[in-house]
Formats: structure tokens, sequence, C-alpha cells
């Protein structure tokens, strides 16, 4: 009898955004994860920490950009010692892009599932956002966006973006790009994730899915999944 079973890997998408504005850069994804039709995780995190003040945020395969991002925090960290200081944020961009580029031929031939977005800030170039591609690009820009939820943002990203933004301004902007996103693309949803990096460090945001606002199509929902009951039952 003829197998029924598919070999090719399980559709898997996401939504992850990253803009500079005025004195920092604001990065931030969405926290779910879809392995095909099925919802595995839904309060993931999609963002990795790699120095003081440069973070990864990942989308494509979770096993090669978790193995990525662990790869380059270590060399950070070697670079650190010998050092004595962090390195800057284009140094970490294009650790992860190198580790990218060398395994070109892995996973059969494929490469590494690994689409990623480095943004932080440094003393020496100020707030920077780079792109690398799993095939070993890397562009500097002012704001970028990957995953599956990226196809039906980058309009709206581009239309709206503008220079020298409040931090609150580019906050907002970014959470409200991913919510579109997450309205559209049935790959990406649960909450929004946000890693705000300044010179001060990297300040996290966590905006749960009752204060993202509706958008085209959707009913204002003042309960959604995991509110907890009066009679102390969680609402699933």
């Amino acid at each position: 009898m003829d197998s029924m079973q598919d070999d090719k890997a399980p559709k898997t998408g996401t939504t992850i955004v990253a803009c500079v504005y005025d004195g920092g850069v604001v990065l931030g994804a969405d926290t779910r994860v879809s392995t095909g039709i099925y919802v595995s995780n839904r309060a993931s995190d999609k963002m990795a920490v790699l120095a003081d003040t440069s973070v990864m945020c990942r989308s494509g395969s979770a096993a090669d950009t978790e193995a990525v991002a662990g790869i380059v925090r270590y060399h950070v960290e070697q670079i650190a010692i010998e050092r004595d200081d962090s390195p800057d944020v284009k140094t970490v961009a294009k650790i992860a892009n190198q580790i990218n580029y060398q395994n070109k031929g892995a996973n059969r031939g494929q490469g590494l599932g690994a689409y990623m977005i480095i943004g932080g800030w440094d003393k020496t170039h100020g707030s920077q956002v780079y792109s690398c591609t799993a095939g070993g690009n890397m562009i500097k820009t002012q704001w970028t966006t990957d995953g599956s939820g990226s196809t039906f943002i980058w309009g709206f990203m581009d239309d709206g973006f503008k220079e020298n933004m409040t931090r609150e301004e580019c906050e907002r902007f970014v959470t409200l790009a991913i919510t579109l996103a997450m309205s559209t693309d049935s790959s990406s949803g649960g909450c929004v994730r946000l890693n705000t990096v300044t010179a001060n460090g990297i300040h996290r945001t966590f905006v749960q899915a009752n204060d993202l606002p509706p958008m085209y199509g959707e009913l204002a929902v003042g309960r959604r999944h995991g509110y907890q009951s009066d009679s102390g039952g969680l609402m699933l």
C-alpha cells in the first residue's frame, strides 16, 4: 500500500519587526508558534538577547534559529572577554550572517531555515537594524520585517515609518504593524512582545491580546483565551 505520509516539512510562520527611532531601536514579534495547522505554543518568545544592547528576532525554523543564537552568543562572550567590552551591533550581526553563509549546505542542501533581524544600540554607530537572510545576506536598514506575516504589512510600514520618532511612537508603530499582520496571517497570533534597546540597556514589554486594538473585520473582545473566569476555571 502506498504511503500517505508527506515528507515535506510542515508550514511554519511568524511576524517579526524592527525599527529605529531617535535614541534606540524597537524590536517586536508575535507569540504564536505553528506547526502546520497546529498551534504548538501561543506565548513563545521569539527574541534572543545576544549582547548587552543587541537583540535577535527569529523567524523560520525554531531549531535552526535557536542554534544560531546560541552560537552567536558564545562568540560574543569570547569577544567581550578579549576586549573587555561588548562588541558593536554590526559585529554581532556579521557573526550571525557568517554562520548562515557557512551552512548553506545544511539540511540536505537547503541551508539553515534562519531568517533573522538583529538590532541594537552601541556607542560607535548608535541605533542600528540589520536584516540577515538564510542565504547569508546582511542589509542595514531603518526598519524591516520578516516571517509569513510580513507579506501583509510591508506597505503599511513603508507608509507609516518616519524618521526621528520618539520611543512611544516607535513602540506604538511596531505594535500596530504586528497586530495588523496577526489579523491577516493565520500563522501569526497570540500576544506581542517588544524589546526596546537604548544606551541604558534592553527594556522588555509584553502586550496581552486584550490590549491589542481590533483590526479590519475583527470584533472587539474583552475576554480572550487564557482568561480566568469567576469560578476559577481557565477559559481556553
